[in-house]
């Protein structure tokens, strides 16, 4: 029996199959490298290129690797990107979700995890923090189209034997700690990974949209969780599924926040470089402060994170940054497991 990691050539996805292998589980990996890297799959995995939209591929997939449980992370991310895409996200992120879910029942597949995310809250009431009985309100189609695919599951989990559990991301950071995969994505937009591109010279500035928040500095707070803990929780979730079935959904996050311009401080500190640093005014849709109620994660899945500082999330990101930079400047690397 094996995992099925959807996107497990991106970012999180990545990281995620590390950790499965790491805990001495088969790892399957399909992802149509639209904007993850075959060289970021771990060895030990299999990776198929190909979409979750494929009916027959997946179908195929399941079957033939005898696919027990599923990791969805496959999808559109960027929020702009969805505003002027609107129906690219839906059929991405919603329509090839469907596709996935149905194959997962047909296929027998027992537990389905579920990337989801913070924007499915839209504009959640002013005080902190954000907890999950807040009512989903998304104000994008990225959000719209995540909480779209959690109502499928939970709806198809309910009229067939199949176990799910709804992780809702705050904002991800970090890198593995062993350097051995990253924020990779070319043009990525998170503020952690364009500052470090900052400080090791690939970008030639920094932009903090909004400095007059209620906040103590000024800019916008955010929960910021390391991608290792996030994908810790992720396998908590699947022992927690293993062990009882069910369904749940839960934040993801650490339940405190840092600003913009304490991570951008991080950043030069931990960095030992100062940024060209730029003011610009709010964004529409940005909000002072996110910040993500943990209880139920800690409690329902004891969840204890060990990164939960931002100096250590700084300094994997940076690690990472300086290891592309490396790559950059040599000779691409083959493709190495495509099926």
């Amino acid at each position: 029996m094996a995992i099925l990691v959807t996107g497990g050539a991106g970012y999180i996805g990545s990281h995620m199959v590390w950790d499965l292998l790491d805990a001495g589980e088969e790892v399957v990996v399909l992802d149509r490298l639209s904007t993850g890297h075959a060289w970021a799959v771990a060895p030990g995995a299999r990776l198929v290129v190909g979409d979750i939209g494929d009916t027959r591929l997946v179908g195929r997939l399941i079957r033939d690797a005898g696919i027990e449980s599923i990791f969805h992370f496959a999808g559109s991310v960027v929020v702009p990107d969805s505003i002027a895409d609107p129906l690219g996200y839906y059929l991405n992120n919603t329509s090839n979700t469907r596709t996935l879910v149905e194959e997962a029942v047909a296929g027998g597949v027992r537990r389905f995890i579920f990337s989801s995310t913070a924007a499915v809250y839209g504009a959640p009431p002013a005080e902190a923090p954000v907890s999950e009985a807040v009512v989903p309100a998304p104000v994008t189609p990225y959000g719209k189209s995540k909480l779209m695919s959690e109502w499928m599951l939970a709806d198809t989990a309910a009229a067939h034997d199949l176990s799910y559990a709804i992780l809702r991301y705050f904002n991800v950071a970090g890198c593995d700690p062993q350097g051995r995969t990253g924020q990779s994505t070319p043009g990525a937009t998170h503020l952690l990974k364009v500052a470090c591109e900052a400080a090791i010279g690939k970008r030639p500035y920094v932009q903090v949209f909004g400095t007059d928040y209620a906040t103590p500095d000024g800019s916008g707070i955010r929960d910021f969780i390391h991608v290792s803990d996030l994908v810790a929780a992720h396998r908590l979730a699947l022992m927690a599924l293993r062990e009882q079935g069910g369904g749940m959904t839960i934040n993801c996050g650490y339940g405190h926040g840092y600003s913009v311009l304490e991570v951008l401080d991080s950043v030069q500190r931990v960095s030992g470089r100062k940024l060209d640093i730029r003011m610009a005014p709010r964004r529409d849709g940005d909000l002072a402060s996110v910040i993500a109620d943990t209880s139920l994660i800690r409690r329902k899945l004891a969840f204890s994170p060990s990164l939960d500082d931002l100096d250590t999330i700084v300094a994997t990101s940076l690690e990472w940054e300086a290891h592309l930079k490396r790559m950059d400047n040599a000779a691409p690397e083959p493709l190495r497991a495509i099926a």
